[in-house]
């Protein structure tokens, strides 16, 4: 489907009706998230929506960090973030912002609501704003405080403002409606008290504004024009709106809610994926089974694979869970079509081809990509000792050769790209695990047919003994074995997969790989697409290669 033929989702008709009709010169989208942990793939599908509706209709998207709560937040956090966006190809537009940069206006705004009557300071505390808030089927009641002095919630909010008032015993909140159906409407708080260093701000606030009443001004400060959010914040709206409506703001931003990306076999809380990195069930927010941005680049998926995926989830106004399958169907697809080929065994064992000369050596050339110029043919040692793999040779000559297509006693298979060798014998050490198969080349059999009565079984794979790499190979399979981990009455905890980690040393990769950059791609051939860890790819570092994603989905 081309760009043309893609249907046109709700926001971008409303964002038409807006342009057309002139209440919108630019379109402005904004990027907003808390610095409390590290992007997901949910968030690369809401970083999609805003900087493609901004990029498709000339405009400007921002990044945007919301960091009004400071316990929770963290520069590392900052940092990894803008790492995310711009590594997924997007750029925003001017400077970064940041909700802690319009604390002063929003603290002015604040006054303004009180001297309005829109404000006031409550001393409820929280289990009592708690009963005062009321229930699902009985509306709430009024805090005594209420009707506190314009003048007294003014002294009282400066008081605060400068560390006067102890924490937890009184708070800002807005005067609407106690009687209203949305809880949000039930005079929600502005401002608490919290005395702890900012880490932008440093000691300067005690007080700290409520994403509520921070998010909806800071858009308007931006000239925002389309607010674009996922559907949990749909109850948030008319509380958004009535701060607009009640403040002189210098425009009039709106909101919008689409339908967020929930994947199966995973979970996108921040809350429980930081809960996986603290009690060390992960290696970190970049663990590779992770579903964060970093985890995912670190395993080796592309950003182009990410945008993709995106891209052909529908933008609804509907939650909806989509299979993991879908999203490994993009990442193989791109990599299958962007990856170099190599040889890589990961389980070897030693073959020794008896009939060629211990000093002799030779090169091969091994076909490239099939479709890319730029990762063409290259070229591979052979010699009288290499390894394949131990899972390619059985001694089992009864096994047929259409359930066994690889090397057996006494019979042949052919090397990819080099001669047709056959097994003759085992030598085995003194727990009786095989070391060594020697065997023997068929002559002139190099890109050639077999002579007569000698037919491979098949073509596996291998590497030169003596110029070859060691490394570790890293197999990743789905962090969770359940569909839904954090659904019903267990924790997500009890739901991960045993099995999600498989760390196998040893292993041998073909030579010019040792040098392997960070990052980039390779289809080990008959094995899966792997990359060489970003976390283990210093000078003089093992040589570590994190399978990617296998060849085939083993999971149908």
């Amino acid at each position: 489907m081309t760009d043309t033929d893609k249907p046109i989702n709700f926001i971008q008709h409303v964002i038409n009706a807006d342009l057309e009709a002139g209440r919108v010169a630019k379109v402005v989208t904004r990027f907003p998230p808390e610095p409390n942990g590290y992007l997901h793939i949910g968030h690369a599908k809401s970083i999609c929506v805003n900087f493609g509706l901004a990029a498709e209709n000339g405009g400007g998207c921002n990044l945007r960090f919301d960091d009004t709560n400071p316990e929770k937040e963290d520069e590392e956090y900052v940092n990894a973030i803008i790492e995310d966006v711009r590594w997924l190809g997007f750029e925003w537009q001017g400077d970064i912002c940041y909700a802690s940069n319009y604390f002063g206006q929003l603290y002015t705004w604040a006054q303004y609501l009180i001297s309005e009557g829109k404000a006031y300071i409550c001393e409820l505390n929280a289990e009592q704003m708690r009963e005062y808030r009321g229930t699902l089927t009985e509306v709430g009641k009024n805090s005594p405080y209420r009707d506190r002095a314009v003048s007294e919630s003014l002294e009282l909010l400066e008081k605060m403002k400068v560390g006067a008032i102890d924490e937890g015993t009184m708070t800002l909140r807005a005067k609407i409606d106690m009687e209203s159906p949305n809880f949000n409407m039930r005079d929600p708080v502005m401002y608490r008290i919290k005395k702890m260093a900012h880490q932008r701000t440093g000691d300067k606030w005690n007080i700290y504004p409520s994403y509520d009443f921070a998010h909806g001004q800071e858009d308007a400060i931006e000239g925002v024009t389309h607010s674009v959010c996922t559907l949990e914040f749909a109850a948030n709206r008319p509380l958004y709106e009535w701060f607009v409506a009640n403040l002189p703001l210098p425009s009039t931003p709106r909101q919008y809610e689409f339908g967020r990306l929930n994947l199966n076999y995973t979970i996108t809380s921040k809350r429980k994926l930081k809960q996986l990195v603290d009690e060390k069930h992960v290696e970190g927010w970049d663990d590779p089974r992770m579903p964060t941005i970093s985890g995912l680049r670190r395993r080796g998926v592309s950003a182009s694979a990410i945008r993709e995926f995106c891209d052909s989830l529908a933008v609804a106004k509907t939650d909806g869970v989509v299979d993991m399958a879908q999203f490994e169907h993009f990442i193989r697809d791109d990599l299958n079509n962007n990856a170099r080929r190599a040889m890589c065994v990961i389980n070897p064992v030693l073959v020794t081809l008896a009939n060629y000369a211990a000093d002799k050596t030779e090169s091969f050339t091994v076909p490239g990509h099939p479709n890319r110029d730029d990762m063409g043919e290259r070229s591979l040692a052979f010699g009288r000792q290499i390894y394949i793999d131990r899972n390619d040779f059985s001694q089992d000559t009864t096994l047929s050769r259409k359930k066994f297509k690889r090397l057996v006693i006494g019979d042949y298979v052919r090397l990819r790209s080099a001669y047709i060798i056959r097994a003759d014998e085992v030598i085995r050490d003194a727990a009786g695990e095989i070391i060594e198969i020697v065997g023997a080349i068929v002559p002139d059999t190099v890109g050639q047919d077999a002579p007569e009565g000698i037919k491979a079984r098949g073509v596996i794979h291998w590497v030169s003994a003596s110029e070859s790499a060691d490394c570790i190979v890293k197999i990743y399979d789905r962090l969770f074995n359940k569909a839904a981990p954090d659904a019903g009455d267990e924790s997500f905890l009890d739901h991960i997969n045993p099995e999600s980690l498989a760390i196998i040393s040893g292993c041998k990769v073909e030579a010019g790989l040792a040098d392997a950059v960070a990052g980039d791609h390779y289809q080990f051939e008959r094995e899966g697409y792997f990359t060489r860890d970003t976390a283990n790819a210093t000078n003089g570092s093992e040589l570590v290669f994190n399978c990617t994603i296998g060849l085939r989905d083993n999971w149908k």
